[in-house]
């Protein structure tokens, strides 16, 4: 069973960076999930990272309980009245048996021992209660010669850097086995207006440009961002950035 001395631990040094460049999830997604749910008191967002889900659920459910194993992505997490973060591995909460209405898993399940996490599901979810998982898939950027130069860097630069857990994210989780019977979702996309500033701020939060910088020993959004210049070349214009959200829920009989 993984444990908070075992789990793969790839986001700790970048926390700050995470919370302050990651994309947010659109309200429809919350009002959705919220939508399905009979009882709103108790919301466990799992693998919370820095909040950016708990937050939103937060509108929803009178509490929404958010665990991290990490503590650095914990200490940098929004604070919000109604959520309660704590340090704690996905397969064991802590949570008592048959107190949550919700659980969430926000781009992280790939990292979890699956049978280990599903059981802790079926012990803390109500009958009746929601799972929800899903992960965004690969930005596309408004623009043809950046987004050509961005899906390069992804695939072919970071490309091999990328911990083998990164292919089930580009799946959509499609490949995982899946606890309950699933809901058929509608569908979702995250869109934001960045500057060229944030967006690359938000290429050096991805654990494949973290590890080409671990192992080659430079950064390779400063070439990136050399390359853009020529077609994005005020850094304080904004463009329109789209991330397919990929979704499975399922409901506990």
């Amino acid at each position: 069973m993984t444990s908070l001395m075992t789990f793969k631990d790839h986001f700790s040094r970048l926390a700050a960076q995470y919370s302050a460049f990651r994309p947010s999830y659109p309200a429809a997604l919350f009002d959705y999930l919220a939508g399905l749910c009979a009882h709103r008191g108790v919301a466990w967002d799992c693998a919370c990272g820095n909040g950016q889900a708990s937050v939103a659920l937060a509108s929803h459910f009178e509490q929404v309980i958010a665990t991290d194993a990490s503590a650095q992505q914990i200490a940098a997490a929004a604070p919000n009245q109604r959520v309660a973060y704590r340090v704690a591995a996905a397969e064991q909460s802590a949570l008592a048996p048959g107190s949550v209405d919700l659980v969430t898993v926000a781009q992280a399940l790939h990292w979890f021992d699956l049978e280990a996490f599903y059981r802790e599901v079926r012990r803390v979810l109500r009958p009746s209660g929601v799972l929800a998982v899903w992960v965004y898939g690969t930005l596309h950027v408004e623009g043809d010669v950046t987004d050509r130069l961005l899906q390069e860097f992804y695939n072919e630069i970071t490309g091999p850097y990328w911990p083998p857990e990164r292919r089930l994210v580009d799946d959509g989780y499609r490949s995982l086995s899946f606890p309950f019977p699933e809901l058929d979702p509608p569908s979702f996309r995250m869109q934001e207006r960045w500057d060229r500033t944030h967006l690359l701020g938000f290429l050096r939060t991805w654990s494949g440009t973290a590890r080409y910088v671990e192992q080659v020993g430079r950064d390779p959004v400063e070439e990136l961002e050399r390359r853009i210049v020529g077609d994005w070349s005020d850094p304080r214009s904004q463009r329109l950035i789209t991330w397919p959200l990929l979704l499975r829920v399922g409901r506990r009989p």
